[in-house]
Formats: C-alpha cells, structure tokens, sequence
C-alpha cells in the first residue's frame, strides 16, 4: 500500500461502475485521486456508492477495513472538467466502450496531461493499438484491464500495445502494485486473455438460455458449483452490463472475424430492450429495489 510520502494524484476518467470502483480502491490504499466525469449526478451517484461500500468491503476482505470511511472520500476530489487531469501524476481512463467517446476523451488527455504522464486505458476488448493511436504518445498508453468489483479484484491485467515503452509497463505496474494490485503482462490482442475466454462463455450461456437448456439460475449454479467459479457467466454478464458484453463481443466478431464471437441474439434482444443488467434493473436477473 501507499505511504503518505508517497502518495501520488491519480486521475480516474468516467464514473461508471469501473471508474467508481477504481477511485474506491486507490483512495483505500492512500492515494489522493481525481474522478473526472461529464455528468454531475453520476459523480453526486459515484461518492454515495464508495461510501456505502467502503464498510461493506472492509467486512469482506479485511485488508481493505478502514478506521474511518470519511478519510477515503476525503481522498476523492470530483470534477465535470476533463482538463483538470493536467495535475495527473498518472491516469486510468474508465469512458464507456464506443470508439469514438474514447478517441474524444484520449485525444484530450493527450493534449492537457504532462507528457510524461502514463495514460492507462481500461477497456473491455478495443485493441490497445487502437487506442494509442488517439493519441501522439502511443509510447505511453498501456492497457490496464481491472476487474469488477475493483476493491475486490487484486489481479489486473496490463497489455502494452505494440508502440508501447517498457519504461511505461514497468511504470504502470509500480503503481498498480503501490495500491495493493499485483499485475499479469499479455500482449495486445482484441478481448486480451480474460474476455476473450470470458466473453465466449457469456455468450454461449446466452445461447443455452435461449434455447431453452436452461434457466439463467441453473446455468449459474452448475458453474459455481461444478466448475467452482466464484459467479456464474449470466450474474457476470449482469454485472458488467449487457450493453458492455455486447459491445465487447462485436469488437472481437470484428477483428477476429470468427463466427463464435458473433453476440446471440437474445443478448442483443435485451440491450435494444433497456435490460441492461444490475444498473438497469433488471437483466437476466431482477435487481428492482
């Protein structure tokens, strides 16, 4: 974790679910940080959620308990100027997963933020050699794909794209590891290793549901159960956001042009319909109040 002598500004871009949970987890481990969003309400939204949840996890993992919530959003200044990034030490951009969002919101951070500055980009499948290329630095983007929940999830996956430095790998996961992250290193490739893997198997649960094999509850159940995965790929889905996964399936469809990838139907049924999952309420799953 951070000491206070070490503690560096770190902007998150965009207050969705990933960027909430990555403010909460390095403002947990000492770090001052900057959530940047264009939506007020969803900053108002992102510091109601890290409050409610830094008690909730600190009962879950120890580790991550805290004496006083107070002092974590304390930690947490917020802000609907993208240009305050400039006093970035370092830089997680969370924006949704729409090429042209994250090329506007790459092509500014590149313009205000020092140039030595590492840019992180979280995506879920955008090739890193994409979203470098929005930028004059490509050298210093590197991909930082955290998990959700992030407070939770210690492993993140870090792919260097092919113009990116060693220096800034190396960088990035000294960082990481200063807010209790510990790093894996794969090389660019559409989806990365866990959602090229993960988003086949979302997508093959979709069809089973479709089918009629079953029901999303069986579906989950036998995976946790029988393969011992800690949530079952629908409860996954919903969690990640069903617009997300079929977004993600259709970047992978494109650049590998391989029918496995191709989003199920049912799946893009739901999305055109609203149910998007936990953030929606609804998904495969009822998440009303």
């Amino acid at each position: 974790m951070t000491h206070d002598s070490e503690r560096r500004k770190v902007t998150v871009v965009g207050a969705g679910t990933m960027g909430v949970g990555a403010a909460h987890a390095f403002a947990v481990a000492g770090e001052d940080v900057l959530l940047l969003d264009k939506d007020q309400q969803a900053l108002d939204r992102a510091l109601e959620l890290i409050d409610a949840n830094v008690g909730m996890y600190g009962m879950l993992q120890p580790e991550l308990a805290v004496d006083d919530p107070r002092r974590v959003l304390d930690r947490i200044t917020v802000g609907t100027d993208l240009g305050a990034a400039a006093a970035s030490d370092w830089l997680i951009e969370n924006v949704t997963e729409n090429h042209a969002v994250k090329k506007e919101v790459l092509s500014f951070l590149d313009q205000v933020c020092a140039p030595e500055v590492p840019i992180g980009v979280n995506t879920s499948a955008i090739p890193i050699s994409v979203l470098g290329s929005y930028t004059s630095r490509p050298e210093r983007v590197v991909g930082v794909h955290l998990m959700n929940p992030v407070p939770l999830k210690r492993l993140v996956e870090v792919i260097p794209g092919p113009l990116t430095s060693e220096a800034t790998v190396a960088t990035m996961r000294a960082r990481l590891n200063n807010v209790g992250k510990d790093t894996v290193v794969v090389n660019d490739s559409p989806g990365f290793v866990t959602n090229r893997i993960a988003m086949l198997m979302v997508n093959e649960a979709v069809h089973l549901v479709a089918e009629g094999v079953s029901d999303p509850a069986g579906i989950d159940r036998l995976m946790r159960g029988c393969l011992g995965h800690q949530m079952g790929p629908l409860e996954t889905a919903d969690l990640i956001g069903l617009d997300t996964v079929l977004f993600s399936l259709e970047v992978l469809a494109t650049h590998r042009d391989e029918e496995k990838f191709v989003p199920s139907a049912l799946l893009r049924e739901y999305v055109e319909s609203g149910r998007l999952g936990r953030k929606s309420g609804s998904g495969f799953y009822s998440y009303a109040p």
